[in-house]
């Protein structure tokens, strides 16, 4: 006699999940000849009793009694073309090392309700971070860790960001990775958990930050397994305030994947080609691994579900969605309207999170509403991370050539968006300064020596600019303390290109000063609403002087802004610039107060200007101002 369906209903979830005395299995393999559960619960015994019952839909499922929380499993698979153990693809946590068996696991957590809300979208300020190589104080021995990640929340809450997006944390085969080669969506990635028997330390510390807050710490047992310790860091997250969104790949899976992963998972000869036998792709490539099937409804169902899973199951605030031009190409004729499901679900599931798309080329289609539109709510954009770029390499020549700041004006708000918000934007991120790709700005700003006054100030101001534009802004982890080298994901090969955490926490000057710059800017962003507001105006542009200027507001209420940004490497006085109204403005903000700060010897308005009714740039009033070298200023109403 087969597993019982006992407990088995038309409803019952994928994958292994606990119920009354055991624990139900449900599987999707349409073309496999038999499927059966192996686990601790039947001492992995392949005979009738382990074997499953086949549905109408291709649905493996049964009830194996006495399964319990933490029990080892694994679908063994008997196909046309081979026979063999697979992963469950729903499994929640994997046992190290690979190949490796799957985990049941209990979905209870000590979760601290602070009443912590996602915040609206024009309030993010995302901060991207790679959780292997974001802090790594155990290295040589281990990598970064969501623990280790969770121990520098209180300087990422200081800083003033809102959230924090971790690049992709599903469980990829190979040691070190980018993440966007998974091959176990539902499950956290193995490497990225501290042991059980090392996890001492780690309880001390986070039950330190809890204690600070006056909250229950946890205990060890709460944290054992890789699948507890995400969700701590996302709890611990929303205890200091931010909130966490994941970085997930749903254009296509893998690279290598291995005998027990996902690909012709109910066994099909390979030998007919992925396209026909792979049961989840469609035998298009990218990057390496492969591109999902969109036409069926079990796969759509699949990347549907996995979303709506972090967002219950681990209260994350949102999802940042790798290469949706991918699934529209290559995933073509289905790829759009799977978006358009996807968002549609998600939408409706957590209305409040965040649902970012990368497109590229940046498609503003992809942010309009459905039907016309794929449903997003954001999409990143790389206009004014490439003009900004541009205009910082080219300050950094030995000249005072003119720079391209009428480009520069021009791509503050991307053709298309009815919506400022909707844009995410930023002068760095993972892919543009991986190693053997671009700089950082730091060494843009002067490649020889990015810790010179040339490098600091120039960084200065690629942040200010983006701090201060349209749209939401995003820092790539190290961008707030001036690291000025690239990155890599393999720490063992490349441990010279870690962050320099070591700078920060022996007090070095200029890392501080550079903290405290970005900090106070983005508190500048919560004090002025006009820097999240919808109102914008480019004012000034001139390539010869290296100067911009433009006009931030709040539609219906004014709280007029504006922001000069200049890039020459001399002051300049009595420089005059079209304000919106006559009467005094204060210098809300000066990027030359952080240099050795505070600045003994600043260059600045004394705190404030007064404008004349002499019209210019548009506007019936214009003020003579003094523009520091390499510089962002802000001035505001009153």
């Amino acid at each position: 006699m087969p597993a019982p369906l006992k407990h088995v209903t038309p409803n019952t979830p994928m994958g292994a999940n606990l119920i009354a005395d055991g624990a139900t299995f449900r599987v999707w393999a349409p073309h496999a000849l038999r499927v059966y559960v192996l686990g601790d619960f039947n001492g992995r015994v392949k005979d009738d009793s382990s074997l499953l019952t086949k549905d109408a839909h291709g649905h493996w499922r049964g009830f194996i009694e006495g399964a319990k929380d933490r029990d080892r499993y694994i679908f063994h698979v008997d196909g046309t073309g081979s026979s063999g153990p697979k992963r469950d693809p729903y499994a929640r946590e994997l046992q190290s090392p690979f190949p490796s068996d799957c985990i049941i696991r209990e979905t209870d957590f000590p979760w601290h309700e602070t009443g912590f809300v996602t915040p609206r979208f024009p309030d993010f300020v995302i901060y991207q971070l790679h959780v292997g190589t974001f802090y790594t104080p155990n290295l040589p021995r281990k990598a970064g860790t969501f623990l280790d990640a969770a121990r520098k929340l209180p300087h990422l809450a200081s800083l003033g960001v809102t959230a924090l997006q971790l690049l992709p944390i599903q469980e990829f085969q190979s040691s070190f990775s980018l993440g966007y080669n998974g091959t176990d969506y539902f499950s956290p990635e193995m490497d990225f958990a501290v042991e059980d028997a090392d996890l001492g330390p780690y309880i001390d510390e986070v039950n330190e930050l809890l204690a600070a807050r006056g909250l229950t710490p946890y205990r060890v047992e709460d944290l054992h397994g890789e699948m507890n310790q995400l969700k701590a860091l996302i709890d611990l997250a929303h205890v200091h305030g931010l909130a966490v969104l994941l970085d997930v790949v749903y254009n296509h899976a893998g690279g290598s994947f291995g005998d027990q992963s996902l690909r012709f998972f109910d066994r099909q000869p390979e030998s007919g080609g992925v396209a026909a036998n792979s049961l989840y792709f469609n035998g298009r490539e990218h990057a390496g691994g492969d591109v999902f099937d969109f036409g069926k409804p079990e796969v759509r169902d699949f990347l549907i579900r996995n979303a709506t899973f972090f967002l219950r199951e681990y209260r994350v605030d949102g999802l940042r969605y790798d290469q949706v031009s991918v699934i529209d190409h290559d995933g073509w004729p289905h790829g759009w309207s799977f978006c358009q499901d996807l968002t549609a679900t998600v939408n409706h599931f957590h209305p409040g999170a965040i649902d970012h798309a990368e497109y590229w080329p940046v498609n503003p289609h992809v942010v309009k509403p459905r039907p016309e539109g794929a449903g997003f709510d954001t999409t990143l954009t790389d206009g004014l991370r490439i003009a900004v770029r541009d205009v910082i390499r080219e300050a950094a020549e030995p000249d005072e050539r003119p720079l391209a700041m009428r480009r520069l004006a021009a791509s503050l708000w991307p053709e298309g968006f009815a919506e400022s918000w909707r844009i995410v934007q930023g002068p760095e991120n993972h892919d543009i300064v991986y190693r053997g790709r671009e700089q950082r700005v730091a060494r843009l700003g002067d490649f020889h020596n990015p810790r010179s006054w040339y490098g600091r100030s120039r960084a200065r101001v690629a942040t200010g600019i983006s701090l201060t534009a349209p749209g939401i802004p995003m820092l790539f982890m190290g961008q707030e303390f001036l690291e000025d080298k690239q990155w890599a994901d393999d720490v063992e090969h490349h441990a010279d290109l870690l962050l320099y955490w070591a700078g920060v926490e022996a007090g070095d000057k200029q890392m501080l000063d550079h903290i405290r710059f970005t900090r106070e800017l983005i508190g500048l962003r919560w004090r002025e609403p006009a820097l999240r507001g919808e109102g914008f105006r480019p004012v000034h542009a001139h390539d010869q002087n290296r100067v911009l200027a433009f006009h931030r507001w709040v539609p219906g209420e004014g709280r007029d802004v504006m922001v000069v940004v200049h890039l020459a490497t001399f002051n300049r006085y009595g420089y005059r610039i079209g304000f919106p109204s006559v009467g005094g403005w204060r210098e809300a903000f000066n990027s030359d107060v952080y240099e050795n700060w505070v600045n003994p010897n600043v260059v600045g308005n004394g705190g404030g200007v007064s404008a004349d009714p002499i019209p210019m740039h548009g506007f019936d009033a214009s003020a003579a101002l003094v523009l520091p070298a390499n510089s962002v200023l802000v001035f505001a109403r009153g």
